[in-house]
């Protein structure tokens, strides 16, 4: 570790980095003209693009909480004696403390961050509250689109100069940025939400022998069990879980009149161990029995006709 640390301290200067520093009085007096305004506020907000030789060293830690958004590359933080790497489409949220933090660009593919400083009068209360420690790691969220259009609506806010009404919507766009990574699943636009949906049913045609859980689904995309069940029923409407059973039925009835495997063996391919157990799903689904269904097809091809078959709501 200490040889991960005996980096060269080459000053800022990335090119197409942004960064704000808000002067301390200035906040100071707008805190003071309206303290209700300002229950969390930022100090310091910035981007750095391949930020190669990037380094900060703070061995007393800091008294504000600091967000690193990493969007390509990588980096590295030393955090509660603890070492993380920080890769893309993940972020590290560090709360103020007194301990000792660092962090990093990698040397061979340094990151492009999105960064920003808040805190608050109360925020050991709200870093308890919203469980913020020094033991958190990097958390994965997927392409985050929505946090860096707000991102970008702030900086250009604090762009145009501290007035008050500047910093005080600073401060209430702010709560909306953390909420963004912090509760990424109530936060997906519509776009965002069609491409999760195409992806599942894609990953369940892609696994059809395997039993998939609504957990699994949910945590591939970064969603509690429930919201990620609402989401999906909303656009298909059916639950996740009936849905890849009538992909499986589908298969099977693909399998039954084209080929020649038993019952059984079909059953197994489809990720059922129990043969009744498959056969009594496949009759609630499609009608009739699979036997019945490929004597059925058997009959109609005999008769050189053509059939096609459809699973419900496949």
């Amino acid at each position: 570790m200490k040889d991960l640390l005996r980096k060269p301290k080459i000053r800022d200067g990335f090119e197409g980095e942004k960064v704000i520093y808000i002067p301390e009085k200035i906040l100071k007096d707008a805190k003071d003209r309206t303290p209700a305004l300002f229950p969390i506020y930022i100090t310091q907000i910035g981007y750095f693009p391949k930020a190669a030789h990037h380094y900060r060293e703070r061995k007393t830690g800091c008294h504000e909480n600091i967000l690193i958004y990493c969007t390509r590359g990588k980096g590295h933080c030393i955090l509660d004696n603890k070492q993380h790497e920080v890769s893309a489409n993940q972020f590290i949220l560090i709360p103020a403390t007194d301990k000792y933090i660092c962090y990093w660009a990698d040397e061979s593919t340094p990151w492009t961050i999105y960064w920003f400083h808040y805190t608050s009068d109360q925020i050991d209360v709200i870093n308890k509250s919203l469980h913020i420690t020094v033991s958190a790691s990097p958390i994965a969220i997927p392409a985050n689109e929505n946090s860096i259009r707000v991102w970008h609506t702030i900086y250009k806010t604090l762009e145009m100069g501290y007035s008050h009404e500047n910093l005080v919507s600073a401060s209430f766009s702010l709560f909306y940025l953390i909420a963004t990574f912090l509760f990424p699943e109530r936060h997906v636009d519509d776009k965002d939400r069609g491409d999760i949906i195409i992806k599942t049913i894609e990953e369940m045609r892609n696994n059809l022998h395997k039993k998939l859980t609504v957990e699994q689904m949910a945590l591939k995309n970064r969603m509690s069990a429930s919201h990620f069940s609402t989401l999906f029923r909303k656009a298909t409407n059916m639950p996740p879980i009936d849905y890849f059973i009538q992909l499986k039925m589908q298969k099977a009835c693909q399998l039954l009149y084209f080929g020649t495997n038993h019952v059984k063996e079909i059953a197994m391919e489809l990720g059922y161990d129990n043969p009744y157990y498959f056969s009594r799903l496949f009759k609630k689904n499609i009608g009739i029995s699979p036997k019945e269904y490929r004597q059925m097809n058997q009959v109609i091809g005999k008769k050189g006709k053509t059939t096609e078959f459809i699973a419900n709501g496949g």
